[in-house]
This record gives C-alpha cells, structure tokens and sequence, in this order.
C-alpha cells in the first residue's frame, strides 16, 4: 500500500511524510534485528523518495502512538539495572545502539537531505517534557543527554524534540496538539513548527467512533500559518490498522482509523482529504510571501476577530480570522466589507478576494459502503472446522515451563512473547485445614485485563476490566478435593501501557495475592495465601505454539462443530472478493480472540465489546474547540466489527483460509467477507466555483438529485428550496457526470440559468450521485 498511500498524500498537497521507527518491531531480542518486508525502513525512505516527497525521521526511540509499550522492547524491561527514560547507563547504552543503528543505515543509504536524500528532518526522544518533571534530575540529565548523544551522530539535519520546551541547542522545541497556532518557542532564532496536528482521535474497547470535522481541521492549520507557523504535521494523515500485537494501550483497537484524511484502508476521507488539498494548494500559492514577507497585525475592533497581513515588494497576503464559537462577523477591511463566519479563517490571497475559508466545504462528501462478497456465496458457502485450544498437560498437571516461589509480572515471564501466560499451582488439602469448608471461594487481584481462572481442568470463570486500566479482584466459588487440586490462571493482555511517566513499570498479569477463601459459619473468614508458593509458568497457548494459524499439516475436525465455546480455533477457506476494492472481514458474532488470513495476523478481534455511554444523535457541529469527547458516533454497537485484509494478503486466484482463534465463545456462522467502495459523492457549493465530483475510479451511475438555486438539508436528505436555476439542474448534471469516473461542473447561472433568489441568496449548487 506504501505507493498508493504516498501518491494519494503528494495529491492531497503534501511535501513530506513523517514516521516512526518502532524499537519493538525492529530490535525483537536483543542485537537480533529485523528490518524486512514491510519493517524495511530504507525501502519505505526510498519510496518516500521516488514519489517526490521530504521524510521526517522520528526515531524515538520511544515513540507512544498507541503502539505496544510505547515502542520499547520488553526485554529492555528486563534487563538487570535499567530504569527506563532517566539518567541511566543501561538504559542509554541500548537506546544510543538502536538510534545509531538507525542513523548509520540511512547515511550509508546517503538518505539525509545533507547527503542530497528525502531526511530534513530527525527526532530524538518524544513528548519528555510532558513527564520529565517525575524523574527529577535525572530527567533533565537524560534530556541533555539525549541532545548530545543526537547532535553527536552528526546527519546534517536539524534534530527535533516535540512538547520540550527547555531543549538545548540546537535542538528545535516542537508543539503536538489540536491547535498550536498560540504556539512561541522559547528560543526566538528557531522556528515554530507543529510536529502533530492530530486529525481526530484514537479508540480504545469499549469506546466510540471519534469525528474531527474538517471544517476545525482546516480551522487550526489555517490560524498556525497566520500564526507565523512554519512547518506543521498531521498526525495522522493516515492511519491504518494495529495488526498483530502492535496495539498499545492498553485496550487500543485494532483499528487506527484516527478518522485520517485517507482512512484504515487508504480510501480518500471526504471532505477532510478534498478541503485540506484546497487550502495546502492555496498556501503554497502564498509560500513565498509566508515565509520572507514582513508581518502585521490588524485590530479590527473586535476581541475575537483579528487580520493578518504578510507583504514584500510586490504584493500581499491576509488572513482574516474569527474565533467566536458562535457567531459570524461582519467586518470592515481595508475598506472592504467582509463576513467571516463563526470560528473560521478567511484567506485572501491578494488581500482583497477570499478564495478559501476554513468553514465553507465546498469539496464532495463520499459514503462508503460495504459490499458483499460476489466471488463466492458468503457467509452460506463457507465452511468451517475446528480444534480444540486446551493441552490437558497445562490444564491438569499444572506444568509449565518455568518455576519459582512467587508471583511473576507478566513482561517479566512472557517477556512480551505472546498476549498469554498460564500461571500454574497445585494445592493439598487435608481435612483439618483451617481454610477447608464447603463454602470456599478462589480469590485472585489481576492488573485489570482479562483472566480466565480453571480448577482441576474445569473453567470456573472469566473476568476483564471495562477499560484496560484498573486492578479488579477475581472471586469464584471452588470445590476441591482432599487431595492435590491444580490452579491454573490464564492471563490475557491487550496491548501495554504505552504513555506516562514510568509507564513501563505499569503492572501487567497476576500482580496477586492469589488467596482460597473458606466461610464458616458465625461470619468466620480463613484465608490462605498461595502468592509465594511454588508457581509454574507457561508462555502462550498450543495452537500458537504449533502455529496452527498457517500449518498445512495438522489435522481440524469439521463434525460437532462447536459454538460459544471458549479457547477454541477455527478455519474455514473463502474465495478472495472481486476486484481491487480494499477488503474487510466482518466477524459479527464472535466474542475476542485473534485472526489470521493465509498465515498473516491481522491483528485482535473483540466484536462484543460493545460502544458504551450517549452519543448526540445531531450533526458534529464544527464550531468550538475540539477535544476527543466531542462528535462522538457509534454507541450502542460493537467497538469494532470489521477488520481489514489486505488484498497483499490475499490469493486473487484459489483458496484463501482464515483462522480464528476464539478466547471468550463465539459463533462464526455469520462471519463473512466485504469490499469497501463509494456509495453515493455529495457536494454543495456556492456559486462562481468550480466543483468536481468523483467515484474514485468507478463511473457515476446516476444522479439522485441536482439543485441550484438555494436547496436544504444534507448528504442523503437534500430537498429543494423556495428558488432555483432556470435550466433543470438534474439534467445538467447527469449530462457532465453519468458514465464518467469523475466530472467537473461550473456552478453559475450561465450553467443553470438564472434565478428568482434575491441579492441576499447565496446561490448554491447541491449534488448527490451514485457510484
């Protein structure tokens, strides 16, 4: 997809892309290192490359984005000595080898800009400053040792160090954020650079769809470069999918949507793509005066309303800002009178004419749609066997691989090699114990993820935490025998803390203590701590372990096929959809577990997770500041029901198998495949503008409905109003528009005739097409 995204961002106005470099996915095991297929970081530079583009290098290496443990190895974790992110030598000796081994692989590639490549740019360290102040000195010792140990490296570009304000020279202080145009760096001879503008926001299990509209998005750009910005980044332009274990969190989903500007599966976002392109292609229009013309301020007799005007010899710009949340303001300018609609920026090119404002969309709204799989007859056709999870050995026995007399942290066992971890123990219990009664009770204190608690082989429960967070105590009642009676725990995580100061010491697994309760009679209580006898500790599950996700050899039963049964595998083979249109599995009806198409992971599933809380049911009103609880969609339905497979995953031609691996009881009868495609592209634009509407790449069927004149309503909902054009504005547009792939349309009366509307109309053009 790496082609197709960059080409899809240089034509979306962009002139660089930046990225992460993921420590966990490069440096698995200690000096093992792994930068093939798509962890090819010199190929993706040369990609960036090929297409035109400048690429900015954020080595981290801690890096947050959501991503398991912030990017860090667990077995950094582990080594004896470390504290991580402080004034520490074990820790910088491996954090300078990785970020060296990363610097000495893009020269020898001469990828810096220095060098004539696409790198301008490099980050070390990210957002410290939000937590240096919990480290103490030792914080701002690491902070000044990171910019040493970064200038040292020598790569002729400039070092970034984002939300770090205090960064010495010459490292660039950055702003991260929904707006920074308020932004000063504290050193006036560098530059004010934004290095995440965040487009919307992530979500987690349990939580809803976020929306930032673009409307506010162009809003915030447009006020930075007023502002006297630079240099800003979108965070994210795409997003894509956590496939995988790559999700962090914890309790990140599987989808990084972000609501994006190109969306999970690389689709134009409209109208945040279109209305962003229009104003990129506006500012580079103006890049010159930007950047080396003389700036003013204008007051223009309103708290909330100011101007802006850069000029050189030549020529000017002004930028007419409003930043009231709900009124629009008329004002007076240069002699000119303009209104400037409530919490927007007005762009006036030369002064004098608005070309773009930030809150009239005037690019084409796009609905997608899911359409079913046509290869095949899905989900009828598909057929599926199974396997059992359970290794009786583990379950029974109580044997592991690993020993010790005490209760071990999750990374510190598993060592972050699997989501899973059994941990295992025997109790003897004699008649005469005080603990024994015929009320007893297994009591376990778990880090807030998921347990599923089994005595002598049988599952007695199950519990997680509501958000991934929070310590919740396991309590079950037992029946044990007068004689050796197994305990084994299995612990799931999903995703690692990956943000905070010290979120590496965050607990994960068992954390104990793990407890039998006996209640007796006349309110008598015994207690019997387990936590610091002989444990034994087994790292995954066998399927995993066997690989049955891609092994060819091993045997599945396809008679009493099972559902709602928990830690159970299943398989089944489907016919790739037809087509280039991206591809998603829809797996409505299970519970959780993880999901493999011909061997690839592509990442959890948790469909029965459902979006709780309120959700305003009215349309996002782009007005006020944006934070990560406003224009929120989705509640009351699965967190995430669809999960991308890419078409690299897939055979075009011949069979394809998806295996799912089910930990909570599921059904997988409904399971089936769909491509994502445009539905219908709506657009409403003022007069004297060019419109374009497109399928993107598939030809406009029909037009459902055209008015020019003054039309109401929405995308899906528009309906004529009190005026409208001479000529019929249907038959105008399905003459430019049908059968083609995409169509351009002058919106003026010399296209539709002239109307009845009045002076104080502004006449307007709505569509909404078919694909």
């Amino acid at each position: 997809m790496w082609p197709d995204l960059m080409k899809k961002s240089r034509e979306g106005g962009l002139d660089a892309i930046e990225t992460y470099v993921f420590w966990n996915a490069h440096e698995p095991a200690r000096r093992q290192y792994d930068f093939s297929g798509n962890l090819d970081l010199v190929r993706f530079l040369k990609a960036i490359q090929d297409e035109g583009l400048y690429a900015v290098l954020r080595i981290g290496p801690y890096v947050c984005a959501e991503w398991n443990y912030g990017g860090f190895p667990v077995w950094l974790h582990n080594m004896p000595g470390i504290q991580m992110r402080a004034d520490n030598h074990v820790f910088k000796n491996e954090m300078q080898n990785f970020t060296t081994l990363i610097v000495d692989m893009v020269k020898r590639e001469n990828l810096f800009a220095s060098q004539g490549g696409p790198v301008i740019l490099a980050q070390i360290e990210n957002e410290y400053g939000d937590v240096m102040s919990s480290y103490g000195d030792e914080g701002k010792a690491y902070m000044n040792w990171c910019a040493n140990m970064a200038q040292s490296l020598d790569i002729g570009v400039p070092w970034l160090m984002c939300r770090q304000d205090d960064a010495p020279e010459p490292m660039i202080s950055t702003c991260n954020g929904w707006y920074c145009d308020q932004y000063q760096p504290r050193r006036s001879n560098i530059p004010k650079m934004w290095t995440e503008n965040w487009t919307g926001w992530y979500k987690n299990w349990g939580g809803k769809d976020p929306h930032r509209t673009a409307e506010d998005l162009a809003f915030a750009v447009a006020r930075f470069y007023q502002m006297g910005g630079t240099f800003q980044n979108y965070y994210m332009y795409h997003g894509g999918t956590n496939f995988g274990r790559s999700a962090g969190g914890p309790y990140i989903t599987t989808s990084y949507d972000y609501d994006a500007p190109l969306d999970e599966y690389g689709n134009l976002n409209q109208p945040k793509w279109g209305h962003l392109k229009q104003l990129h292609d506006l500012l580079h229009s103006m890049e010159d005066i930007l950047t080396t013309g003389n700036v003013s301020s204008v007051d223009l007799g309103d708290d909330s309303v100011w101007g802006t005007i850069y000029s050189k010899e030549g020529g000017s710009s002004c930028f007419l800002a409003n930043v009231d949340q709900g009124s629009d303001k008329r004002i007076n300018f240069q002699g000119v009178n303009y209104t400037v609609p409530a919490w927007s920026v007005s762009i006036l090119p030369d002064c004098l004419n608005v070309s773009y404002n930030t809150a009239k969309v005037s690019t084409q709204t796009s609905v997608m749609v899911k359409k079913a799989n046509v290869a095949e007859d899905e989900p009828i056709s598909l057929k599926w066997s199974w396997r059992p999870e359970m290794d009786d050995r583990t379950i029974l026995l109580a044997k592991g691989d690993v020993t010790v007399n005490q209760i071990l942290d999750q990374k510190e066992a598993a060592n972050d090699l699997s989501d899973y971890l059994f941990y295992m123990t025997s109790v003897n219990l004699k008649k005469d114990d005080p603990v024994w009664s015929y009320n007893m009770t297994l009591r376990v204190k778990s880090s807030g993820q998921i347990l599923h608690a089994f005595v002598n082989g049988e599952l007695i429960g199950s519990q997680w935490s509501k958000n991934g967070g929070e310590n919740f105590v396991f309590e079950q009642n037992v029946k044990l025998n007068h004689k050796k009676n197994t305990i084994s725990l299995l612990s799931a995580t999903v995703g690692f803390t990956n943000y905070g100061a010290n979120f590496d010491l965050a607990p994960s697994g068992i954390t104990g203590p793990v407890e039998l309760i006996g209640y007796h009679g006349d309110d008598e209580i015994v207690v019997k701590d387990l936590s610091s006898q002989k444990w034994s500790y087994k790292i995954g599950l066998e399927g995993l372990n066997q690989e049955l996700y891609s092994s060819q050899s091993l045997k599945w039963q396809e008679d009493s096929f099972p559902v709602n049964r928990t830690l159970t595998w299943y398989k089944t083979v489907f016919k790739a959809p037809l087509g280039t249109d991206p591809v998603v599995v829809d797996l409505l009806g299970m519970g959780k577990g993880l999901a493999w198409v011909n061997g690839n992971s592509i990442g959890r599933y948790w469909p029965s997770f459902i979006a709780e809380g309120d959700c305003n049911l009215e349309p996002c009103d782009y007005r006020g500041s944006y934070d990560s609880n406003k224009c929120l969609s989705n509640c009351g339905h699965p967190t995430q029901r669809w999960y991308h497979v890419p078409r690299s995953f897939l055979n075009d031609n011949g069979d394809n198998s998806l295996v799912l691996f089910e930990e909570f009881g599921g059904n997988p009868s409904s399971v089936n495949f769909q491509a994502i495609a445009i539905g219908s592209a709506c657009i409403s634009a003022e007069e004297n503008r060019k419109i374009e509407l497109s399928c993107q790449g598939r030809p406009i069927s029909a037009v459902k409905f055209a008015s020019f004149g003054n039309p109401q309503g929405a995308c899906g909902s528009f309906v004529k109003g009190y005026c409208e054009g001479s000529k019929d504005a249907l038959s105008v547009v399905e003459k430019a528009c049908v059968g083609q792939e995409s169509c351009t349309i002058d919106v003026s009366e010399a296209t539709f005739g002239s109307t009845t509307c009045g002076d104080d109309v502004i006449k307007t053009l709505s569509v909404e097409a078919i694909c």
